[in-house]
């Protein structure tokens, strides 16, 4: 793809770095940048730099937060006795779009996958086990992929837990073998969270 301007060509090769964004995608976005308005343009590159250097993690479950601690970690209309483990930030966003859940959650950050050099140590596991001990939690929901990476992390936290006394549930296969969380409709997702099963019922399938 020839270009007339350097800056042009710089700008839509940033941009194509981003997931899913090819080199038309990109001029496209860029090109409709360059329609808008100077002050328009500035408030997004504003907005990027923010969250750049000033978004934070919050030190319980590890999902973005503005604060040390996230609003739903610190929401005192939130079931603190229940928390839904999940893979990432995006599986949050998913499970919160479906208003069926009012608990806590613990973003481990992936998921166990040998082959890809995630270890148990790679992931936000030591601090759920951290959570449970304190003696708050009476449920741990595994809400992450059906996968075989996704059940053997399920299985590795569950033997981690021992003689804990905790509930562990996960969420009912409504959700197809081998789908990522996020791309579930949040219908079948907020009938998986609601009919959840025991997680030692799920080693029997």
């Amino acid at each position: 793809m020839e270009f007339s301007s350097k800056l042009l060509q710089t700008a839509v090769d940033e941009m194509s770095q981003l997931p899913g964004v090819g080199k038309r995608t990109a001029l496209r976005f860029v090109l409709h940048l360059l329609r808008q308005s100077e002050t328009q343009t500035q408030q997004l590159t504003t907005a990027l730099n923010k969250v750049r250097s000033e978004i934070k993690f919050c030190k319980k479950c590890h999902n973005i937060s503005d604060a040390e601690i996230c609003h739903i970690c610190n929401s005192n209309k939130r079931d603190q006795t229940v928390i839904c483990v999940v893979e990432d930030i995006r599986d949050v966003l998913a499970i919160e779009n479906t208003s069926s859940f009012n608990g806590l959650y613990h973003v481990l950050g992936g998921k166990i996958s040998p082959m890809d050099g995630v270890g148990p140590n790679n992931l936000h596991i030591e601090s759920l086990i951290n959570r449970v001990k304190q003696g708050n939690v009476e449920e741990l929901i595994f809400a992450l992929s059906a996968t075989m990476e996704g059940d053997t992390t399920n299985f590795y936290i569950y033997k981690q837990l021992g003689d804990l006394p905790v509930k562990t549930s996960t969420i009912a296969r409504g959700i197809a073998v081998g789908n990522e969380l996020e791309y579930a409709d949040e219908v079948t997702l907020s009938r998986s969270i609601q009919n959840r099963i025991p997680f030692e019922s799920s080693l029997k399938l």
